[in-house]
């Protein structure tokens, strides 16, 4: 009698992690026509280099700034309650530079020549400023995130003394918290200078752009850590979260929203003093034209006016669901941000010619094969995440005096049935 073939049960997870699975792949597929064909498949142009790649890369970066926020106010400021938010977060950012490092090396155009920044040093310039300190703020994030897979059980049973080992690096976290503070802040803020030195596009030429890339990305990465880990407690039945420690941390983001806005107005406002080609056509480009809604409604009003009102209210903050639709349109409105500002510099272009200065514009919409080379990217973040939740026990908020008994279960990832 022949054997029953048995099918795996079906559950919302495996459901999950089949639908990333298909969007890496293809992905991948992607991947592969960059790598054999060149940029020759993308709508990248000599007038638009930098397009959907280079805003996945920017968000993925800023949405990951809550791991050096949570783990200098754990470990530098002495706040440890935060400590299981940190973990998290630190977490949430390995992810997110590892997404950051693919899609680089997806819009270089010769991924093989990556190196070349590393061992042909050039000071002066911006960029290579930011790919020294994102080098060495990822290895920084490796060693903080060590001690999460020591603390694994699977780990810990079959591999014994490398879990010891990864475990014990946990003494020098606040070690690795200076380190990661500096670098984190300056090559935050280099992004913004990236786009500020650049004095033939005007209306990226200014020096608020800096403080302005930094304060997006500690509302969009302590917005992040905290959605993370509410849904991760929402679709998990053993999910151990603190609800008052994730809503004081809601509430900060909050007034940091309204500083952001402090600021994102007075960038904006302080361009209409004067007409200047470039600048005020990319203005009107932004607030009047083709990136207008995205402006006013993705970056404004959802992505910042709606949430600061909802997180500054303790009545609407306390309510779960009006919580985690806050801080989803604050990690929208950084992505928003980062494209708008991405794109705007980009869209209107100044002509040199004699005894004339006209301003001409261009357009782009990114072709087949970057959606799905960036999606492939984005479907990994959430599986690392995934994994994560089930194996490593990123996200759970028990005391730092209870010690977990031996074999306790690993919380289940968001989607498990």
């Amino acid at each position: 009698m022949s054997a029953k073939i048995k099918l795996p049960r079906f559950t919302l997870f495996r459901a999950w992690l089949a639908v990333l699975a298909v969007a890496m792949a293809a992905g991948l597929a992607a991947a592969w026509q960059v790598f054999t064909r060149g940029l020759v498949v993308t709508n990248l142009t000599d007038l638009v280099p930098w397009g959907l790649w280079i805003t996945i890369d920017l968000s993925a970066i800023a949405v990951s700034a809550g791991a050096f926020f949570l783990c200098a106010a754990v470990y530098l400021l002495g706040l440890k309650r935060y400590q299981p938010l940190a973990r998290t977060a630190t977490f949430i950012g390995l992810i997110g530079y590892s997404m950051a490092v693919l899609c680089l090396m997806l819009d270089i155009g010769r991924p093989d020549r990556f190196w070349h920044a590393l061992v042909f040093w050039n000071p002066h310039s911006v960029l290579w400023e930011v790919t020294m300190c994102v080098t060495l703020y990822f290895m920084v994030l490796v060693m903080e995130a060590a001690p999460l897979f020591g603390q694994a059980e699977w780990l810990r049973r079959r591999r014994p003394r490398l879990a010891a080992l990864l475990a014990s690096v946990h003494h020098f976290a606040p070690v690795f918290a200076v380190l990661g503070l500096g670098l984190s802040l300056l090559h935050q803020s280099s992004l913004g200078a990236t786009y500020g030195v650049l004095k033939a596009r005007p209306i990226w030429f200014r020096p608020d752009l800096s403080v302005l890339f930094i304060v997006s990305a500690v509302a969009g990465g302590l917005s992040l850590t905290v959605l993370a880990s509410m849904l991760s407690a929402a679709f998990s039945r053993r999910m151990r979260v603190d609800d008052s420690l994730l809503d004081s941390v809601a509430k900060f983001i909050g007034w940091v929203l309204v500083g952001y806005l402090y600021f994102r107005f007075w960038d904006a406002f302080a361009m209409t003093y004067t007409y200047q080609p470039g600048r005020t056509e990319g203005l009107e480009l932004l607030t009047g034209g083709a990136l207008s809604f995205n402006f006013w409604a993705g970056e404004i009003f959802i992505g910042a006016v709606l949430p600061a009102f909802i997180l500054l209210n303790p009545r609407w903050r306390g309510n779960r669901l009006f919580r985690m639709a806050a801080l989803a349109c604050v990690v929208g409105g950084v992505v928003a941000y980062r494209w708008d500002i991405n794109m705007a510099g980009q869209l209107v272009l100044l002509t040199y010619v004699p005894q004339e200065l006209a301003v001409r514009y261009t357009s782009y919409v990114p072709s087949l094969v970057e959606f799905a080379a960036g999606a492939g990217v984005i479907a990994y973040g959430l599986m690392a995440f995934t994994l994560g939740v089930r194996y490593l026990n990123v996200v759970h908020h028990a005391p730092l005096s209870e010690p977990e008994p031996a074999g306790q279960p690993t919380p289940e990832p968001a989607g498990a049935a």
